[in-house]
């Protein structure tokens, strides 16, 4: 799953007429470049939440199939947020873990390399990086297996692999994910892998503007 249905608050003015994940870099929007990735390691089937221009979405991605892909999509009539978003998502998502992809990150990570099964009372998997330079602070500690708590030596890249059981219990309304990752991680419940690769989101008009100057 792709959340991109946010409204790019920190990226206006220039989200008032585009959705972030239809922002140009490298040639194409945001949201083809990771749909290629996704293609590339294997996953046959998407689901995209949309809510803010969600139409600009649907009309440049389709069905999927210039992609490789079977894509589906989950309308939200009031924005549900990453967590709200998930568990309406849900009937389309299975019974089984699946991969959730923030919609505002780029990476030169190989998808092909992330975990696609969780250990037995695990329920979550992370993509982890070191904590930038332009972040004040970071996610989480990490023991090189498990996450151990909040902290500031790791940031959260954007890709885990989530078991429905995570969301079990929630329902379909506005709310954030992170409380329910920061549970989990108490409990001992998510486990993690390093990037040390290229990574960024695009949280502000700098780091769109940088991360087109690096791939022109």
């Amino acid at each position: 799953m792709i959340l991109a249905a946010g409204q790019g608050t920190r990226l206006k003015p220039l989200t008032d007429f585009r959705p972030k994940a239809m922002m140009e870099v490298g040639g194409a929007p945001l949201i083809c470049h990771q749909l290629g990735w996704l293609a590339d390691a294997g996953v046959t089937e998407v689901v995209i939440n949309l809510h803010h221009l969600g139409d600009q979405i649907e009309a440049c991605v389709g069905d999927g199939a210039a992609f490789g892909l079977t894509v589906r999509y989950s309308h939200e009539s009031v924005l549900l947020e990453t967590g709200g978003g998930v568990v309406q998502a849900l009937p389309l998502l299975g019974d089984e873990p699946f991969w959730l992809l923030l919609g505002d990150i780029y990476t030169d990570f190989p998808f092909d390399q992330f975990a696609r099964c969780l250990r037995d009372g695990t329920l979550a998997h992370m993509l982890l990086t070191p904590t930038p330079p332009h972040r004040q602070r970071g996610d989480f500690d990490w023991d090189g297996e498990r996450l151990t708590g909040r902290g500031d030596s790791f940031v959260f890249c954007g890709l885990a692999l989530i078991h429905p059981q995570l969301l079990e219990g929630c329902e379909a309304v506005p709310f954030s994910l992170s409380g329910l990752y920061f549970k989990a991680v108490a409990e001992g419940a998510v486990t993690g892998q390093l990037w040390r690769g290229f990574w960024t989101d695009i949280g502000s008009p700098a780091q769109l503007e940088a991360l087109r100057e690096r791939l022109a």
